[in-house]
């Protein structure tokens, strides 16, 4: 189960949300409870698409207190964790996957004054992460594919979540284990159930037809009667 110390924390993934209006996606966020706002940066090139930059970070940040958290989904993560840095990203994270010594990368993110988080792909195993999990502030496991929203939750990687919450339960670190990608209101207590606390939530909060707000509430809801 879910480590009991750690509070359920949701951010809703602007990806997500109507890009003609992201002042009242945010102000919705914010009305919902939300704890975070996830940002998912993609190059073109670790990914196929192509998404937010510095600029827009910016503009999000100028428009809410609720912590920032970056996902870095970059070929190159050292090239751009300064311009995120600077346009108010909280937390950085970026993934084992990509180039570049990520302990390295993540005394980098502390010496901009910010969080690094460490983000593995569905299909990358454990083994990748294990010995980097001291470094970081977050881990984030994907549950779907990176690089496009609206994907179907990959319940094969459930037994990773839990081998990722005993290892950090083994060493005794309070670190935010995050799952991303087809977060729902049926595979959202699954993950809890496998040891996440803090849940990236797309299109079940902005493409769900009710009201962003009461999506998050009934999110929330159904999360927590799966932690003790």
């Amino acid at each position: 189960m879910a480590h009991s110390s750690l509070p359920v924390r949701l951010a809703p993934s602007l990806l997500s949300a109507d890009f003609g209006d992201l002042e009242g996606a945010i102000r919705a966020a914010e009305e919902g409870g939300a704890d975070a706002l996830h940002l998912d940066v993609m190059d073109g090139h670790f990914v196929p698409n192509i998404s937010f930059g510095p600029a827009l970070v910016r503009d999000v940040r100028r428009r809410t207190r609720l912590p920032l958290d970056i996902h870095l989904m970059v070929e190159e993560p050292a090239r751009f964790l300064g311009a995120f840095s600077q346009a108010g990203g909280d937390v950085l994270a970026f993934h084992v996957e990509a180039r570049g010594d990520p302990a390295a990368l993540a005394h980098q993110v502390r010496d901009l004054g910010k969080r690094p988080g460490l983000a593995i792909r569905p299909d990358t195993p454990f083994s990748r992460v294990e010995a980097l999990l001291p470094e970081f502030d977050e881990i984030i496991v994907m549950t779907v594919h990176p690089g496009f929203s609206g994907q179907a939750f990959l319940p094969h990687v459930l037994p990773k979540l839990r081998e990722v919450r005993e290892a950090l339960d083994r060493v005794g670190r309070s670190v935010d284990l995050s799952v991303d990608g087809g977060v729902t209101l049926e595979t959202g207590p699954l993950a809890a159930g496998a040891g996440a606390n803090f849940f990236v939530c797309g299109n079940s909060v902005f493409a769900n037809g009710a009201v962003p707000q009461e999506n998050l509430r009934r999110l929330r809801q159904a999360i927590q009667g799966r932690v003790p």
